[in-house]
């Protein structure tokens, strides 16, 4: 395996899913509670990477197993495995190879802050690898957006926040005396959660737009996935309405003072969203149209982080 046939295997272009919601997270702490811890940061970077690197090579390891279809554009040409002739034992030492690294990296961190991070994380490797793996992963039921969304929008911006801020008592459990108490800041996990609605929204349509584009392959492999049970024309007002509610939240947190004035530049992203969204509606198929959720993703929620970070600045 050359690093051409390995960069594909783990599909580096879609880092950004798991990249941008850590420097959103990261931002806000920054912003918010004036704080940021660089080892933490960096534990967590190098986990988070190579770990959404273990996902998608899983990912494309089962399509190559499980795939019926064997023709056409997204097994020729989409699969590494295919693509580069890789062999199994090699794609598999891999992905080990990877899971190690992040676990270690993981575990570095968790040592580093508290059981927060350890059940979390814990809990983050477990959906990240039954997404692909397994006898019923979830990237092949109704329920691939929720998952993806929520934990790689939602659960990945917390972490990001909380591994500056775990001494801060935002979140604490605490054993002591055969007692278990659990504390939680409501308002400032609230504020966290709403801070991360245009990376969840953002990494939910690109597995929705995925699902869009791949209804009639994803029958014959017997993927059901939530457009097939909602059909195309739901799916299409369900892509649109969630990049809607996203930008609804700006408004409102901006509103609360949660977000800084100058998040409202978000807002200028509505133009070039809404002519994806025209075009998108018009012809969904992965080689043409699928790429434009990625860019809206990038497009919001990097104006997102560039907006707080210039506030940030200018404070």
């Amino acid at each position: 395996m050359n690093i051409r046939s390995f960069l594909k295997l783990v599909e580096i272009q879609t880092k950004a899913a798991s990249m941008i919601p850590l420097l959103l997270g990261t931002v806000y702490s920054l912003y918010r509670f004036k704080t940021f811890n660089l080892r933490n940061f960096a534990f967590m970077f190098v986990s988070l990477l190579t770990f959404d690197m273990v996902t998608t090579a899983v990912n494309n390891y089962m399509d190559f197993k499980k795939a019926k279809k064997t023709h056409g554009y997204g097994y020729e040409t989409h699969n590494a495995i295919v693509k580069y002739k890789l062999k199994e034992f090699t794609v598999l030492t891999v992905i080990f190879l990877l899971l190690t690294i992040a676990v270690v990296f993981g575990v570095l961190l968790f040592l580093n802050t508290d059981i927060i991070i350890l059940l979390l994380g814990a809990l983050s490797f477990a959906v990240g690898i039954s997404y692909s793996f397994g006898p019923i992963p979830i990237s092949r039921t109704p329920f691939g957006e929720l998952f993806s969304g929520l934990f790689m929008g939602f659960v990945i911006v917390f972490i990001s926040v909380y591994i500056h801020i775990f001494d801060q008592n935002v979140l604490n459990i605490v054993y002591s005396g055969g007692n278990l108490s659990l504390s939680i800041g409501i308002l400032e996990i609230l504020y966290i959660f709403l801070l991360s609605i245009p990376a969840v929204s953002g990494i939910a349509n690109i597995m929705l737009a995925n699902n869009i584009c791949d209804i009639e392959d994803d029958r014959e492999n017997r993927r059901y996935t939530l457009p097939i049970y909602i059909g195309r024309e739901n799916s299409l007002k369900l892509f649109r309405s969630l990049y809607y509610i996203a930008f609804a939240v700006v408004i409102l947190l901006v509103i609360l003072g949660i977000e800084p004035i100058s998040c409202l530049l978000v807002l200028v992203t509505l133009i070039p969203v809404n002519k994806n969204l025209k075009t998108f509606d018009k012809l969904q198929t992965k080689k043409d149209t699928f790429p434009l959720s990625v860019k809206n993703f990038v497009m919001m929620n990097v104006t997102l982080i560039v907006t707080i970070a210039v506030a940030l600045l200018w404070k």
